[in-house]
């Protein structure tokens, strides 16, 4: 809102670099104005100021301009004084005077911050200016000795005619000015009102990532909470099954009762996993309907499926010999190849093909996702910057990776990708293919590592226990090593590059 006299917004003031080019161009001015005079003085017949008379007018006229931008107003009203005293002094300049009176005026619109006070000013400038014009006019007409020589008859004198030219030019002069100073005014503000408006943006953006990071938490929090309730439940059943098989024979009573007690906190565990697992999932999320304990390697074939069902043309292959691989490990493999089928069903466009490639190596696995999308000539040429992750957790709570270059991009589906191989200890590489295209390749250790061991290379523990996904359970990571919450909401691409992905 703006009140009747002062404007809400400000223009900023330049800075001393800028209060430095006033001052140059002032200086410049005033003695382009005063070295102007003697052109004057040569060119007009009549009587002239002392040099040094036009030497003061020109540091007053020209000079003052120094101080434009600080005080517009009161610029523009001493160029305008002395402007009229200087013509009234014999100072015949006319050259440089008008373009410091312009710049005086136009400065009153683009600077003032007081907006009526400036529309006040300039409209009584122009008007005084236009009265003391058209009074010389009239003087000169009243007086026949004043211009030897001058028709003053007719209708359209000579009188008349140039009354009339030097009229319009200056209501051209000074309404050029008028409009100049409101649009450089208007420009400023819009500028600055866009300045404001990106920051916002970026702050909102920063919330929202931060939000998202962590919504993603409490997904990986989920499956997490999930797979342990799984195990912790097979547990249960174990130690119910061996307490009755002891208690049928001649076994130690002590055994028997630490079996009842296992059994009894087995239960227990599995009821407040699931009281946390219930205020964890969420409504909406077709995922959360899923147990994570049933997402793994081998529903790798059912996810290829529903990929080829929206029509994505992807085919899937195993390389090596197949050996049992922890859930963890599992679900790790499953999350990436969903995210970048995903992304390639996004970004790849119409005729993109997805080649989709898990590979038993001897202790690692690895899953290699890459397409013939769209973009890929424009990503060919940035090829040679693809980098390698290495996802290896600092502590037992944070867990960071190696950013990948610009080419790969920096999409919040990436970075979940490198936060779910930063969590067992793996690497991952993302970006174009040198030949056209986009590749994901994660190598997983088979053994997950613990967070706080990873750089030493202490693996963590592991437990036989059946599951879904074949293989081995590990200790799960800590929730920390959270995943990008907006995976699936990456940028819409450009028209001629690959969106990051």
């Amino acid at each position: 809102m703006t009140s009747a006299t002062t404007d809400d917004w400000v223009r900023p003031r330049p800075g001393a670099a800028g209060y430095r080019r006033d001052a140059i161009v002032a200086g410049v001015l005033a003695v382009a104005a005063w070295l102007s005079w003697f052109l004057y003085v040569g060119a007009i017949p009549q009587s002239h100021a002392p040099w040094w008379g036009a030497a003061i007018w020109a540091m007053v006229i020209a000079g003052s301009l120094a101080f434009r931008r600080r005080f517009p107003v009161l610029v523009a009203l001493v160029v305008t004084a002395t402007f009229v005293i200087g013509q009234n002094l014999a100072v015949w300049e006319q050259l440089f005077a008008n373009i410091c009176l312009f710049i005086a005026f136009y400065s009153v619109g683009a600077w003032s911050a007081n907006r009526l006070l400036a529309r006040v000013v300039r409209i009584l400038i122009a008007i005084g200016m236009v009265l003391w014009l058209v009074g010389l006019v009239v003087m000169q007409v009243s007086n026949p000795e004043a211009i030897p020589g001058s028709d003053q008859e007719g209708w359209l004198s000579q009188y008349v005619a140039v009354a009339a030219i030097q009229l319009v030019t200056n209501l051209l002069y000074f309404g050029a000015a008028y409009v100049f100073g409101n649009a450089s005014y208007a420009s400023a503000r819009q500028r600055d009102a866009l300045e404001q408006r990106t920051l916002e943006l970026e702050r909102e953006r920063e919330v929202s990532s931060r939000q998202a990071v962590e919504l993603e938490r409490v997904r990986i929090a989920r499956e997490l909470h999930d797979v342990v309730a799984h195990h912790v439940s097979v547990m249960g059943l174990q130690a119910g099954a061996a307490r009755r098989v002891l208690a049928k024979g001649d076994a130690d009573p002590r055994a028997v009762e630490s079996l009842t007690v296992i059994e009894t906190n087995a239960r227990e565990a599995v009821d407040e996993l699931h009281r946390m697992l219930g205020a964890l999932r969420q409504s909406g999320d077709p995922e959360a309907s899923r147990s994570a304990s049933t997402r793994g390697i081998a529903q790798l074939d059912e996810l290829v499926g529903e990929v080829r069902a929206a029509g994505l043309p992807v085919t899937f292959s195993t390389v090596g010999e197949v050996v049992p691989v922890p859930p963890v490990i599992g679900l790790s493999v499953y999350r990436i190849a969903q995210e970048s089928l995903t992304n390639v069903r996004k970004h790849g466009g119409s005729r993109a093909e997805a080649d989709v490639r898990l590979r038993y190596l001897d202790d690692r696995i690895e899953i290699d996702v890459s397409d013939t999308g769209a973009g890929a000539a424009a990503a060919g040429a940035g090829a040679g910057a693809t980098a390698s992750t290495a996802a290896t957790s600092t502590s037992s709570t944070t867990a960071t990776t190696t950013a990948i270059t610009s080419t790969s991009g920096s999409g919040l589906g990436q970075i979940g990708m490198r936060e779910r191989v930063a969590a067992v200890g793996g690497t991952i590489e993302i970006g174009p293919k040198p030949r056209g295209g986009y590749r994901v390749r994660a190598t997983l250790p088979l053994t997950p590592k613990r967070a706080a061991d990873a750089p030493t290379g202490t693996h963590a523990p592991t437990a036989t226990a059946a599951s879904g996904a074949p293989g081995a359970a590990s200790e799960a990571p800590t929730t920390a090593a959270a995943l990008d919450p907006t995976a699936h909401t990456t940028p819409t691409p450009a028209p001629t590059e690959r969106t990051p992905r």
